[in-house]
């Protein structure tokens, strides 16, 4: 390879490499909102059916998280892992009703609106009537509620004050990693791999310039 080749090689390697390093991910719209989330198992599974449509079992366990998500699948779950048996200890069965455990999750300060700080989780047993719905328990537990006209639940226990599912600009979450993962590590490990590629190329390049100029 001639020196003027190295050179050329080089220059567009650096700039690759320089190009690399300046982009960063494109943030996605999402919105910010209350997720409805049914235990099953030992993990979370979205909802599908609205709190007021959906008519839980004597021993379910249902949560709610307010963060900002892009669709269903981005949606954060609630975080915790309290069972039936710890939320409604203290509530024992009684003829003609029912026992609904409930993990409200208020979310971060990142996904919080302007102004707002969110309270911290917690988790409530709501005893019903035997036919009540999830939005009827949570009614019961942590008032007050704000719907929207289209009955979207805006807020819980007055959380947030204002808003209710808006759009916000510049989000880039992904769905939840596996624990003990950052939720980011796919997009950045794939960006430090590209980069990592391209200053593998520049490395290889000084050597070959340096080896022809003593050869």
């Amino acid at each position: 390879m001639t020196r003027r080749a190295t050179t050329l090689l080089l220059t567009g390697v650096l700039t690759a490499l320089l190009s690399a390093l300046a982009v960063a991910p494109a943030g996605a719209t999402g919105y910010r909102y209350w997720s409805f989330w049914e235990r099953t198992g030992g993990g979370w599974a979205y909802a599908t059916q609205g709190p007021a449509t959906s008519r839980p079992a004597d021993g379910s366990v249902q949560g709610f998280r307010f963060a900002v998500s892009e669709d269903s699948a981005d949606a954060s779950r609630p975080r915790g892992t309290a069972s039936f048996a710890e939320v409604c200890a203290g509530t024992p069965a009684r003829a003609g009703s029912k026992r609904v455990a409930l993990v409200i999750d208020f979310g971060t300060a990142a996904d919080a609106p302007g102004g707002e700080t969110p309270p911290a989780a917690r988790t409530a047993c709501a005893r019903v009537a035997a036919d009540a719905s999830t939005a009827e328990a949570l009614a019961a537990v942590a008032k007050p509620l704000r719907y929207d006209t289209n009955a979207l639940l805006c807020a819980i226990a007055d959380y947030p004050e204002r808003g209710c599912g808006e759009q916000v600009s510049g989000t880039s979450k992904k769905p939840a990693a596996a624990p003990g993962k950052d939720e980011d590590d796919g997009p950045r490990l794939g960006w430090y791999a590209g980069a990592a590629a391209v200053a593998a190329l520049a490395a290889a390049a000084v050597w070959q310039s340096r080896r022809n100029r003593h050869g």
